[in-house]
């Protein structure tokens, strides 16, 4: 069976943006010794553009041939004029307002989402699936949820908006790795307590 991995940027105090979703910040971050860190161990949570402006096509997806995105984070891409974000993947947005992808590689998912990432885990295949964001479809899927990899950047955002958006409800993680970076990341790595 293969995991879901929400794998995310996040505040000290556990914010993965600002209110109005804003994380931009976060990217004042990434100094060379992160982003060899993500060429070897996370290159495919790189977008395709990002990639194709480092010089990093050619790198093979280490985590995760699958990613499943929210509306507003599929929107950073629309804004761009980019239908395709992660194009070296297989790609799904939960959405219940689009109603028909304006990208055949992108599957629109509106109904059962819970049910789609089941099946998408339940494929045969040595990668995983990468939960890209947001809050919302975090908050929607956290029983589905096997791992979290935990950018942890030194910063303190007082509010904003959360890792899940969701009721309350105790859900037990162990902690598999921490490793630091010389700029105050941490990334942190769990696995769901089953």
């Amino acid at each position: 069976m293969r995991k879901l991995t929400y794998f995310i940027a996040v505040s000290i105090d556990g914010f993965i943006g600002g209110p109005d979703g804003e994380a931009q910040f976060f990217t004042e971050y990434v100094d060379e010794e992160f982003l060899e860190f993500l060429k070897a161990e996370f290159p495919e949570t790189l977008p395709t553009n990002g990639r194709r402006m480092l010089g990093l096509d050619d790198l093979e997806n280490q985590q995760f041939d699958t990613v499943i995105q929210g509306r507003a984070s599929y929107d950073i891409a629309l804004d761009l004029d980019v239908t395709s974000p992660y194009a070296h993947m297989r790609q799904f947005v939960a959405s219940r307002s689009i109603e028909k992808s304006p990208d055949p590689a992108v599957e629109i998912v509106s109904d059962d989402l819970v049910g789609r990432v089941r099946a998408l885990k339940e494929e045969e295949g040595p990668l995983g699936i990468y939960l890209c964001g947001g809050s919302g479809l975090a908050g929607e899927l956290v029983d589905e949820v096997d791992e979290l990899v935990l950018k942890t950047y030194p910063v303190v955002l007082g509010s904003g908006m959360p890792m899940f958006a969701s009721g309350f409800a105790l859900t037990e993680f162990e902690l598999d790795s921490v490793r630091t970076f010389g700029n105050g990341i941490l990334v942190r790595r769990y696995s769901r307590k089953r």
